[in-house]
């Protein structure tokens, strides 16, 4: 029943930038979504941790990504950005959102979308 959907994904030149979000859907008012993460798979390579965001807004970030990218939420919307800047070609990767999700007294439970394509090429 619950669903992650990524959006923003796309392809774009070294430098540049792109925006991210992600849309939980599926939950009525007495779910709860709590830490909220951004993963990255690149072809050939394992999926990697890039940011996450608890519901107390403390914030993490990969070093390879630290002072580039953004990690934000809006609690009302339940949605997830990924703000990308100055975007290297090692960025290139499939991004995926991954979230906590608990429903009353129900134990959380981890979801994951689909994932977006992120190509970054002269």
């Amino acid at each position: 029943q619950v669903q992650l959907v990524e959006s923003g994904g796309g392809l774009v030149q070294p430098g540049g930038s792109l925006r991210l979000a992600c849309s939980v859907f599926g939950i009525g008012s007495n779910f709860r979504v709590y830490t909220m993460r951004w993963y990255r798979q690149a072809p050939g390579k394992q999926r990697d941790l890039v940011a996450d965001i608890s519901r107390a807004g403390e914030v993490d970030y990969a070093d390879a990504v630290k002072g580039r990218f953004i990690i934000s939420r809006d609690f009302i919307k339940n949605t997830l950005l990924l703000q990308m800047n100055s975007l290297k070609s090692e960025d290139t990767a499939v991004y995926y959102c991954n979230a906590d999700v608990g429903g009353g007294i129900d134990p959380p439970t981890n979801y994951w979308g689909q994932g977006t394509q992120v190509t970054v090429s002269a």
